[in-house]
């Protein structure tokens, strides 16, 4: 079985995430974040090696879902992890969209 190091995951990951439609709109200087989107969308998937801090998750609210890859992996686990970021995402999407249509909705 093949055993990816967590940054040749990380490319694998992003790799599938743009086969699935998204854009690496931005990366870290250390290379060990990425950050994706969806078209011209506002919101973000966050492919990192490390958790966010809550200051960073107070700073960057665009960020619906992280995909944390912080030790080695198999491609199979690589496409298991993508598959829960890309329905956590789809999920916040989701909502994110239902409360704007709500707050639309009482002005």
């Amino acid at each position: 079985m093949t055993i990816l190091a967590p940054k040749a995951a990380l490319a694998l990951a992003a790799r599938l995430l743009e086969a699935e439609g998204f854009t690496v709109v931005a990366r870290n200087d250390r290379g060990d974040s990425f950050y994706l989107t969806l078209s011209e969308s506002p919101w973000h998937l966050r492919l990192s090696n490390h958790a966010r801090t809550a200051k960073q998750r107070a700073r960057r609210t665009d960020i619906l879902t992280s995909l944390v890859i912080d030790a080695p992996r198999s491609p199979d686990q690589v496409r298991i992890l993508v598959e829960g970021a890309l329905k956590n995402y789809g999920a916040a999407l989701a909502l994110r969209e239902a409360q704007a249509s709500v707050s639309g909705s009482r002005k």
